[in-house]
């Protein structure tokens, strides 16, 4: 004798309460058109941008509440390259690699920052407070070598400042911390 059970109830339930209430009314309007699952890349940005990067759980509810396949979620999600499978740091640093930088010591700067941040290109340090990447060109070959931190362009840039550029970033972030912490 065979028993099925249906728990699909249950798993929308844990699935609403894995994202915001407004990501979730946004997917039950989506569910009510033709073909919901053409809306999985603006969902996808909603959860994003709330959270600051797709999770596991974050995805696996969009794939029930959606009715669309883990796979697909994670398919696409893996495949675009918007996407963040990882949460950030506090400090986004971004090393211009386009052919000026490059041609005036880029990758030095790069290595330095991997050097002192302990992490590659695509990782955040272990504290969470630095995530690092790399871009083609940021438009400011005038500058060269540059890198870009949060939305601060900096340049021209020598492999021996980056210690003191990551200090006066901590110390800011500290004093933003201080500020909006209750006391």
């Amino acid at each position: 004798m065979t028993v099925l059970t249906d728990n699909r109830a249950q798993i929308i339930e844990i699935s609403k309460k894995a994202l915001p209430e407004h990501i979730v009314a946004f997917i039950e309007k989506c569910r009510q058109e033709p073909e919901p699952e053409s809306q999985l890349i603006a969902v996808l940005h909603m959860v994003q941008a709330h959270f600051g990067y797709l999770g596991k759980d974050q995805m696996k509810a969009v794939a029930h509440l959606l009715r669309v396949p883990k796979a697909k979620v994670t398919g696409v999600a893996t495949f675009y390259h918007f996407f963040r499978l990882e949460p950030r740091g506090k400090i986004l640093i971004n090393v211009c690699l386009g052919t000026a930088c490059y041609v005036k010591g880029a990758e030095k700067i790069a290595q330095r920052l991997k050097d002192e941040l302990g992490i590659g290109f695509g990782e955040t340090s272990k504290d969470g407070m630095f995530t690092l990447e790399n871009s083609r060109c940021l438009g400011t070959c005038g500058l060269a070598p540059v890198i870009m931190v949060n939305d601060e362009v900096i340049g021209p840039l020598a492999p021996d400042e980056v210690p003191m550029i990551l200090e006066r970033y901590i110390k800011k972030a500290k004093a933003e911390a201080e500020k909006s912490s209750p006391q």
